[in-house]
């Protein structure tokens, strides 16, 4: 169900941008040009991809979980008194450094084995940056953590710890997780370097999964994951990708 709502809704927003681009050249007085809309559909620029992205992946998010995935009254209950528990607060942070460090140090031995991997999405990331870097921040930080741990975690991973295979569902939506950040042949990148990325990505989705189960509350993932990002984009505008 997820897979095929993302399609579609992927193939529609950008259909819908293009148009959207197509009627805005005219309404300049511009000649429409059937291959630059051709060009915009297949490859639209960073910040317009980056709008695909919130409204298809978010709006599958917000689907999947309303049909498959959510929350009752009494679950919303203890997770806003998890939340009010320091070690709540204290998981969420050590979390969020601890995917970052070893993001960090599967680099940093990729590079020793002569690896060095570009993720397909960094030129996109990049790209709407420079054209609206507090968007980006927010979407980056906030909008993107929220959507994913939604899909994630408390669907994927959800329904199968629900079921009482929490380590299958760690394994599977980890997997799902990393996947879809690093679809093989969407990059120059070669094999063994997009496996590097899957085991980062990998890593990510277990311990975002692992802090779920172990404070209860989805707001710890997805402030692990904020957290995460957050530090990864500064890093990112100061230069360090």
């Amino acid at each position: 169900m997820a897979i095929g709502l993302l399609v579609a809704l992927s193939t529609l927003f950008s259909i819908a941008a293009a148009v959207i681009a197509a009627a805005t050249a005219l309404s300049r007085g511009e000649a429409l040009d059937p291959d630059g809309l051709v060009q915009s559909l297949a490859q639209p620029d960073g910040l317009v991809m980056i709008w695909v992205t919130l409204l298809a992946t978010g709006g599958t998010a917000l689907v999947v979980y309303a049909l498959r995935g959510r929350a009752t009254p009494d679950e919303r209950r203890r997770s806003r008194q998890v939340l009010s528990r320091p070690s709540t607060w204290g998981w969420m942070v050590l979390v969020g450094l601890a995917t970052l460090a070893a993001s960090t140090a599967i680099a940093w031995l990729g590079r020793h084995l002569g690896s060095e991997p570009v993720p397909s999405n960094q030129a996109i990331i990049q790209g709407a940056f420079e054209q609206s870097p507090l968007f980006m921040y927010v979407f980056a930080a906030l909008l993107a953590p929220a959507y994913e741990e939604l899909l994630f975690r408390r669907v994927l991973f959800g329904r199968l710890w629900r079921a009482g295979r929490p380590w299958l569902g760690m394994v599977l939506s980890s997997a799902a997780f990393a996947l879809i950040h690093e679809l093989p042949g969407l990059s120059a990148n070669s094999w063994p370097a997009t496996v590097q990325l899957w085991m980062t990505y990998g890593f990510m989705g277990a311990a975002f999964a692992w802090v779920y189960r172990r404070t209860g509350s989805l707001w710890a993932a997805i402030g692990a994951h904020a957290l995460n990002n957050a530090i990864a984009c500064l890093l990112l505008v100061l230069g360090y990708a």
